[in-house]
């Protein structure tokens, strides 16, 4: 169900009902906050159900739930029924009431055996999955990159993008992270045949990325996608490190997706170290140099940290 469009084409955002009833609720009338308690209680009830059954479960009148509907913000029922149908279809997964996980012990169980449990699983998928071809082919077009431009989009793929430009720039590679659409596109305009792109996006359909990988690959530039296989951006990239990596349904625990991608992140980026070999080296004890000389510390602890 798609967002609407406002007289000037731009799309308006889809209303978040649910929060709107949440943030009234205390100046409602007692029987509106009885309609109110229907809904929350039971959302796909109240997007099924017809005014009158509404109005039967919340012991009230028909006319009072139509009140309610204007009094949260809506034109009427018809109005209030669509805007909560698409709250339901955006949000179904965190309106479902889950079994509450036993609390850890002492030795953490069994929130660790979860937690731990979908890091090993996103590994193993990795090593399982990843074309190590398709690894050596990314780190010659880094490694002879005139420029590495990394782009991400979102909470998750951003910091990923940061992390590759961590990871590469310490091997010598002129690499930039970028997460905001309109400089991606602006990058990517200025792009040459002996640059290249590294895209991230968990479901491969970010618009705003593929948007700009699509200019860079105008321009010639070579492009890389770690994403999801069979998606819009793997279609469009010359290089693609796909994993497949099923959430777990438990909305409270972290993505298990960017272990992946920081793995592929890190097999990319030690193969290029690899391939540029002296180069790297020394760029690396030069880092290793002026840090230890800025801060003293053993040889062997985390470059840069």
């Amino acid at each position: 169900m798609g967002d609407s469009q406002d007289d000037t084409g731009h799309d308006r955002p889809v209303p978040d009902i649910l929060s709107q009833i949440k943030d009234s609720y205390h100046e409602l009338r007692p029987a509106e906050r009885r309609v109110a308690d229907v809904v929350l209680a039971e959302v796909t009830f109240a997007v099924d159900a017809s005014n009158a059954e509404i109005a039967r479960r919340a012991d009230v009148s028909e006319p009072t739930v139509t009140r309610f509907c204007r009094a949260i913000g809506c034109d009427g029922v018809r109005d209030f029924k669509l805007k909560l149908a698409q709250s339901v279809v955006v949000g179904r997964l965190y309106l479902a009431t889950m079994p509450r996980p036993p609390e850890p012990t002492q030795n953490g169980v069994p929130l660790w055996n979860e937690v731990f449990g979908e890091i090993r699983g996103a590994l193993e998928r990795v090593e399982r999955q990843i074309d190590p071809e398709a690894v050596l082919q990314a780190a010659e077009l880094i490694a002879g990159a005139h420029q590495v431009s990394v782009f991400g989009l979102g909470g998750s793929s951003s910091a990923l993008a940061q992390e590759t430009q961590y990871r590469l720039f310490r091997y010598g590679v002129v690499v930039t992270a970028h997460s905001d659409p309109y400089v991606m596109r602006m990058t990517a305009s200025t792009l040459r045949p002996d640059d290249v792109v590294i895209a991230i996006s968990a479901t491969g359909r970010t618009r705003e990325v593929i948007d700009a990988v699509e200019l860079a690959k105008q321009y010639r530039a070579q492009t890389i996608c770690i994403t999801a296989p069979d998606t819009d951006l793997t279609r469009i990239c010359d290089v693609r490190l796909t994993v497949d990596i099923p959430e777990y349904p438990d909305t409270m625990k972290p993505t298990a997706s960017r272990f992946a991608f920081l793995t592929i992140i890190d097999l990319i980026s030690a193969a290029t170290g690899y391939r540029l070999d002296a180069s790297a080296r020394e760029t690396l004890r030069r880092i290793k140099f002026n840090v230890v000389n800025h801060r003293k510390g053993r040889e062997l602890e985390p470059l840069g940290d």
